[in-house]
């Protein structure tokens, strides 16, 4: 099929994102010679979501137009494309039920290990068990019709404890007490299980010499860790029990960033300074940019969202923006003409600060 009607790239275009790749980089190798990015999001007509998971054209569709409004805005989102099936494909394959709610993505409605003690019971999946066999044939399509210059990013893997909480369900958290050494077994099984799918997933990518293409942006190394679910334990179990798991799945894949969404402050710190991690994003709702900041290395891009009217945004359009130099602002925009105005305003004053 013929997408250039939806997106064509010029080749000042191609350049400039060549240009951008070697910002993101920067701002991992060369932190003190970098600058803060930008990626503004402006609303955009889609297709529904029952029709973008049931149709790889559609989807795909949808993930073009939103690259494309990014390079009307002219921000540093890179143009990566992702088949998107949700949080619960791992958990799907595994054989946990899926639910699709009205206009939304799927999520697990069941969990398959009733009991921790049967999880020397609990088989890998084959390789299309679930939705896998979906993602193949999505993935294969996005890779048939790729523009010049557009990329495509990992699915969605979460990590290994965000993993086992589907599967285990809410009960795994009696097994912290109850069971530690099953579930010490089950998070090392969940573990090596993630590694070795993200490098059976890593031929679907466009991802090369040891950066990937991830949430709109390139990062050192391979894959993410979400740890949303690490809110529902203690910073202490977290570092017990978890901690050492995230350091296994990270180095074992050469390096990658931590998603966190949770509301434990004292958590990010064992986050953010793990050796294998290569970017840590959060919500700006939740945690203050000056505050991660302060607990991020300097070598470690740090990923903020927020919204066009927030303490973070009006401190940054007032020219107070912190000491660390390689962040990422993401912030949402009523319109491509008002997302670049703001983007505008963002670089000038961002500019106007560190240089």
């Amino acid at each position: 099929m013929d997408y250039s009607s939806i997106l064509h790239f010029s080749d000042k275009q191609l350049i400039g994102f060549e240009e951008t790749y070697g910002k993101y980089k920067r701002m991992r190798l060369k932190p003190a010679d970098s600058m803060p990015m930008f990626v503004i999001n402006t609303p955009m007509e889609t297709y529904s979501w029952e029709e973008r998971l049931s149709d790889p054209s559609k989807m795909f569709e949808d993930e073009l137009r939103a690259i494309n409004a990014h390079a009307q805005v002219g921000d540093d989102r890179v143009p990566a494309a992702r088949v998107n099936f949700g949080t619960a494909q791992i958990a799907a394959a595994f054989g946990c039920d899926i639910y699709i709610p009205p206009n939304n993505l799927p999520c697990a409605s069941s969990h398959v290990l009733h009991d921790i003690r049967d999880v020397d019971k609990l088989g890998r999946p084959g390789r299309f068990a679930g939705w896998y066999g979906r993602l193949y044939e999505f993935s294969q399509f996005y890779r048939e019709n790729l523009p010049k210059g557009v990329e495509i990013q990992l699915p969605d893997t979460q990590g290994p404890f965000n993993n086992a909480h589907l599967i285990r369900g809410n009960d795994i958290i009696f097994d912290f007490y109850d069971n530690p050494d099953e579930l010490g077994y089950f998070l090392d099984f969940i573990t090596d299980y993630l590694i070795d799918l993200i490098k059976s997933l890593a031929p679907l990518t466009t991802n090369r010499d040891g950066w990937f293409f991830d949430w709109g942006s390139l990062w050192q190394g391979a894959g993410r860790i979400s740890n949303c679910t690490v809110h529902l334990i203690s910073p202490v179990m977290y570092r017990e029990f978890i901690l050492e798991r995230d350091i296994r799945f990270l180095e074992s894949i050469g390096g990658g960033r931590i998603h966190y969404c949770g509301t434990y402050p004292e958590v990010i710190g064992s986050f953010i300074n793990m050796p294998p991690v290569t970017g840590f994003d959060y919500d700006d709702s939740l945690h203050s940019l000056e505050s991660v900041c302060a607990l991020a290395p300097e070598n470690v891009p740090v990923y903020c969202w927020t919204n066009s009217t927030s303490r973070t945004m009006r401190n940054l359009l007032d020219g107070k923006w912190p000491e660390k130099r390689n962040i990422i602002i993401g912030v949402d925009a009523p319109s491509i003409e008002e997302g670049r105005v703001l983007l505008e305003r963002l670089r000038a004053s961002s500019e106007g600060h560190y240089e």
